[in-house]
């Protein structure tokens, strides 16, 4: 079974990671990716990596391109950033067509701005979504969501994995060797993500001035203007205990190497920077938001935290001062994650997900109630 996987995606996030780490392994369940993604100096990296993994990687300069090129694959599978190409794209795609969407879809900010967004994606992305035969998304939540906040009746849910053998605790001398290398003295702090306003970076920034005995560690692209902000920031603030680190493709370790991630974001799907800590047995700090309420039970898999500065500092000031319990989270966090979010579950899932479009999808028929667009199917 061919099937090409089409993205828009500007730089790497999450939903071209879930690219990289899920397509490799649908060869074993008799599919044949293709990702066609745009050919900018931002995505070079990772179609290298694509290819290195063994699956095909080709380039294009116009979405327009997309129709024609991907015409004779058994299914065209649809993630993107932009909303024109949901408008403009989707629907000169030969059927069957399968959207998944990764993306955050609801945003806590005050009540104005949170309901403005919403109506915003309703009409620019929610909407055109539906010409598609079939629409996955990566949470029980965000599958909620979708049918009940966009009016979007057959959603399908395949949750997101990670492979606990790439991310794992460190053994042995491992970690001090590794600390020693990214030169971590004192109890790190890692907060990783693309600096964007929903990802809450400020908020990190406040609580390492409510913590100056912590270091912490920002990973991530830092091209915005957001990104220039918060490092103008720090520096007009003094924190001698914040660095910044662009993106890296050493995420394993530094969470091996790190003592706690701080994530306080205001939206999210299904976070893979959450599940990859977690799996890495990595105490997360995290804020209260249904995305991260369905991965983290509070104070026993990660502690659950309002995103104010001295709150999150007061949390993080509690994981340095009582390690056993730091770790005790830890360890339960990766059992959560071997339990429930393994990879090769999530690529099983895939498969099945993509066999069924494939067989009912002519007809539009894989949608449908009763078929697999209704139900979930849980990467466990």
């Amino acid at each position: 079974m061919d099937v090409a996987f089409l993205t828009d995606a500007p730089r790497v996030a999450g939903s071209e990671v879930w690219l990289l780490e899920v397509l490799p392994l649908l060869a074993g369940h008799g599919v044949r990716p293709t990702v066609f993604l745009p050919q900018r100096d931002t995505l070079g990296e990772l179609a290298r990596r694509l290819g290195e993994a063994g699956v095909a990687a080709q380039g294009y300069t116009a979405p327009s391109e997309l129709p024609e090129r991907t015409r004779a694959f058994d299914l065209r599978v649809l993630q993107a950033w932009d909303p024109a190409t949901y408008r403009d794209v989707l629907p000169h795609l030969t059927a069957p067509r399968l959207v998944i969407t990764h993306d955050q879809l609801d945003y806590h900010y005050p009540p104005p701005l949170r309901g403005l967004y919403r109506e915003i994606y309703r009409r620019t992305k929610a909407r055109p979504m539906a010409a598609a035969e079939g629409l996955v998304t990566v949470s029980a939540w965000g599958g909620a969501f979708l049918r009940e906040q966009m009016g979007l009746r057959d959603v399908g849910v395949v949750t997101n994995g990670v492979d606990p053998l790439r991310f794992r605790p460190a053994r042995g001398a491992e970690r001090a060797e590794l600390r020693a290398g990214f030169g971590f003295g004192r109890f790190t702090v890692l907060v990783p993500g693309r600096f964007a306003p929903e990802k809450n970076q400020l908020a990190a920034l406040r609580a390492a001035r409510h913590a100056p005995e912590l270091d912490f560690v920002f990973v991530g692209d830092q091209d915005s203007g957001l990104g220039a902000a918060t490092r103008a920031l720090r520096r007009l603030l003094g924190l001698g205990n914040v660095r910044f680190l662009a993106r890296r493709w050493d995420m394993p370790e530094l969470y091996r190497a790190s003592d706690a991630l701080l994530q306080p974001t205001l939206a999210e799907n299904q976070s893979l920077v959450t599940l990859e800590a977690m799996a890495s047995g990595l105490p997360v700090v995290s804020t209260p938001i249904p995305a991260q309420r369905e991965l983290i039970a509070d104070g026993v898999t990660g502690l659950l935290v309002p995103p104010q500065g001295p709150l999150l500092a007061a949390a993080l000031r509690a994981l340095a001062t009582h390690p056993e319990r730091a770790r005790g989270i830890g360890l339960a966090a990766r059992e959560h994650v071997l339990g429930h979010h393994t990879l090769n579950h999530t690529a099983a899932a895939v498969a099945g997900v993509l066999r069924g479009a494939v067989a009912g999808g002519a007809s539009a028929g894989f949608g449908r109630p009763g078929q697999w667009g209704n139900r979930t199917a849980a990467g466990t």
